[in-house]
């Protein structure tokens, strides 16, 4: 129904992408990878290398950088839409979001997420298996949110961050760029950029208690 989509990343977050955008319709599914010892992922088919992709992109109705790491996926999308290729945004038909909320460019939710009434996420973000982005979030690019994390309202994530699987995130919190919340970790203050926090609250790293 949707034409042919290419993905970048034929690992197991390339593969839930796509097994997303199958329920989603999309007819063709190629996998593009960087990694020489890739496997075939599954049922659809490996064509070849990013540089590969980067050359024939507008061969493709759209793409979706399947790639974990939060910077590279930014910078691999901005590449292939520099060289003309359209990136897709894919929202499993199990995920919730509301109508009054905008997802952007390139993203993808995953079944059982929820995404609540005046978010905004930005492009190249992951909304991963049943995490929950509350009322009037902002998420900057790039913004990975692990399953099972959960955003309170009011709550904005800089540029590339990542929330760890089942971490919490009180309403109102800012947290900047680069940031890594750890798994379980209940963030109840701002964070500055860069920092990696755990616990409960969650401390820096780094931090000596």
């Amino acid at each position: 129904m949707n034409g042919r989509l290419a993905i970048l990343g034929a690992g197991g977050h390339g593969r839930v992408i796509a097994d997303c955008a199958e329920r989603l319709g999309w007819s063709q599914i190629v996998f593009f990878d960087d990694n020489p010892g890739a496997q075939n992922p599954g049922p659809w088919k490996l064509a070849g290398t990013g540089a590969d992709l980067l050359a024939a992109v507008t061969d493709f109705d759209a793409f979706v950088v399947g790639i974990g790491i939060n910077r590279i996926r930014l910078e691999r999308q901005q590449a292939l839409r520099a060289a003309g290729g359209t990136p897709a945004t894919l929202i499993h038909p199990a995920a919730t979001v509301s109508r009054h909320a905008e997802v952007g460019d390139g993203s993808v939710v995953f079944a059982g997420a929820v995404v609540n009434v005046g978010a905004f996420v930005g492009q190249a973000c992951i909304l991963n298996t049943g995490c929950g982005i509350d009322h009037d979030d902002r998420l900057a690019d790039g913004v990975h949110v692990s399953p099972g994390a959960h955003l309170g309202g009011g709550v904005s994530v800089g540029e590339a961050s990542w929330i760890g699987l089942g971490a919490a995130v009180r309403e109102g919190v800012s947290i900047g760029r680069d940031v890594r919340v750890g798994a379980g970790a209940v963030v109840v203050a701002d964070m500055s950029d860069g920092l990696t926090v755990v616990g409960n609250p969650a401390r820096d790293m780094k931090r000596k208690s």
